[in-house]
């Protein structure tokens, strides 16, 4: 059994993380830690954690604490990534890994030098949905058009509070919801991103990010794909790939609260509807990075895919600035 340390522990943690520990079968949370200490006491008696810690260091340095999940927000993820290398404890980052490139390369480099697992939490890599449409893409034969959106409405009072702080979040959209697009995309086609060209949208309360986009990626094996993202569009997710042998579809792909279907179309025509529940995805995530923290399996979003990404989203911003292609570096995966 793996014991998790749960950095700042909000309300991401409450929807999402812990029922997805209480369905896990190799993993606990025994410790979380928030600014505030009496809502960190009352945190750790709501969910009955053993631990409550107002200090990131010392929830790392806790003997009760395997593995750290860095919830934070995403200005805070390379110090507090850090602080869980350097006390010698694996760490499972919330996405995006880092504010920029540079902060996810030594992210990277750190956990290698120490010897720690670094992961990434793309949960949508977990979902049943997306993982039968990887299973399935050879059905469409060579892909040449692919698409993956992710649209909801922040009203003014959302809980994130730092959502259109760039200092804080990194960027709008893109940074918020792009990168879960743009990681199942490379994740669906097994390909990389060599290009992107980005335009986004502002309005008069998304302060200084995006309040929508769209990128267009061009991948390394020909396929081209868009990604449309936005605070100001009802909720929304899909997924598709288009080949010349047919189409894979889904929409809601990324949906867990809900059964979705995985469609094969050829002709106009659906000749396969499979209906799925994606509502353990937070369950085989965490159950996953405790297996690789043990050294039973692989986790299969390594902070090596984090940074990868973060390299495109650099760049989608940097074509969102200058209105013009810019190319995605490439970066060797390490073995």
């Amino acid at each position: 059994m793996v014991n998790f340390g749960i950095v700042g522990f909000g309300l991401h943690a409450v929807k999402r993380l812990m029922p997805g520990f209480a369905r896990a079968k190799n993993c606990r949370v025994t410790a979380l830690s928030r600014r505030d200490a009496q809502k960190a006491d009352a945190s750790a008696k709501q969910f009955a954690i053993p631990q409550a810690f107002t200090s990131v260091e010392e929830l790392c340095q806790s003997r009760e604490v395997d593995a750290v999940f860095v919830t934070s927000p995403n200005s805070l993820h390379h110090r507090d990534v850090l602080m869980a290398i350097r006390c010698g404890k694996s760490v499972l980052c919330e996405k995006p890994l880092a504010m920029n490139a540079g902060e996810a390369l030594e992210m990277v480099e750190a956990a290698n030098k120490a010897k720690v697992l670094l992961g990434v939490a793309q949960v949508f890599r977990f979902c049943k949905s997306v993982n039968r449409i990887r299973e399935l893409i050879s059905e469409v034969g060579q892909p040449q058009l692919a698409r993956c959106d992710f649209s909801f409405f922040a009203p003014p009072d959302h809980a994130r509070t730092w959502l259109n702080d760039r200092t804080v979040a990194g960027g709008g959209p893109v940074a918020d919801v792009g990168v879960h697009c743009i990681d199942t995309l490379r994740y669906v086609l097994q390909d990389e991103v060599i290009r992107v060209n980005a335009m986004g949208s502002k309005d008069d309360r998304s302060g200084d990010v995006e309040s929508s986009a769209i990128l267009t990626l061009e991948f390394s094996r020909g396929t081209l794909a868009t990604v449309a993202v936005s605070f100001r569009a009802e909720y929304h997710t899909t997924v598709e790939v288009r080949g010349h042998n047919g189409a894979l579809v889904c929409d809601k792909g990324l949906t867990v609260d809900r059964p979705v279907h995985v469609q094969l179309w050829r002709d106009n025509k659906i000749v396969q509807d499979e209906q799925m529940s994606n509502e353990l995805a937070y369950a085989y995530q965490v159950d996953e990075f405790a297996a690789a923290v043990e050294g039973k399996a692989k986790f299969r979003a390594a902070g090596f895919a984090g940074w990868q990404n973060q390299l495109i989203l650099d760049a989608a911003y940097r074509s969102i600035e200058s209105g013009q292609a810019v190319d995605v570096p490439q970066v060797a995966s390490p073995k």
